[in-house]
């Protein structure tokens, strides 16, 4: 019999804050073995003392190769992958202000980062295994100053359909959530947080914008379910009706 979703052993990476912290706290409450990867030391210490004192956490680069390779080595076995990773810190510019080390930082850890989970985490996941990575709305609805996240987002799901030809059984997907409350809106509207996010909320049909919790019950529904893969499940509110 087929293990359920619970029962498996599943990297997070982003597990330390928002959408991957909310998934890693879902997991851990029905009985699975989670594995938090970030880059900053810090919030993954307070992370996994929120979350349990079983629970591993890896400090890992996921933009270097050299650190995914060394990651993978000492895991084991997984069942799962999932990656809600991105450095989108000084990226929502207009055309003539882009800065382009801010641009490269977003391709490295939306898609590069993401390919180099693949290349050396496919070895390590057992056929019925999935990977999972994060999109967004941007591809969509891309706002004027979203240039590059917009561009990169649409890439990552272009990675996602290639990859779940070629590493199949293995499936792949992506989630491409709205605009959802989760501390990176820190770096894209600063203190008018409140403000952008409660205008979106009123636009949208669902009458809010998302959750963390929103996002990760649609990974576990990508992770759990045997027969979706190469597909991008929209978690947006209705965002791309209006």
């Amino acid at each position: 019999m087929q293990k359920t979703i619970v029962e498996k052993r599943v990297l997070i990476v982003g597990g330390s804050s928002g959408m991957g912290f909310a998934l890693a706290q879902q997991l851990l409450a029905g009985g699975a073995e989670v594995i938090i990867v970030g880059r900053d030391e810090r919030k993954l210490s307070v992370a996994r003392q929120q979350l349990a004192d079983n629970v591993l956490a890896i400090s890992c680069d996921i933009t270097r190769e050299d650190r995914v390779a060394e990651l993978f080595s000492n895991l084991g076995e997984l069942d799962h992958i999932v990656s809600t990773a991105a450095d989108i810190d000084g990226a929502y510019k207009l055309l003539p202000d882009i800065d382009l080390a801010a641009a490269q930082r977003v391709v490295e850890s939306k898609f590069y980062g993401p390919l180099l989970l693949a290349k050396y985490g496919v070895p390590q996941l057992r056929e019925s295994g999935s990977l999972t990575f994060t999109s967004g709305i941007a591809a969509y609805r891309p706002s004027a100053r979203g240039s590059v996240v917009a561009a990169v987002n649409a890439a990552l799901e272009g990675l996602v359909r290639a990859l779940a030809v070629e590493v199949a059984p293995i499936r792949v997907n992506a989630v491409s959530p709205g605009w959802v409350d989760t501390p990176i809106w820190t770096f894209v509207a600063g203190d008018a947080k409140s403000a952008t996010l409660q205008a979106m909320a009123d636009r949208l049909p669902a009458g809010r914008v998302g959750t963390a919790q929103d996002i990760a019950d649609a990974i576990s529904f990508l992770m759990g379910n045997g027969f979706t893969t190469g597909t991008v499940l929209h978690v947006e509110g209705g965002h791309r009706l209006v």
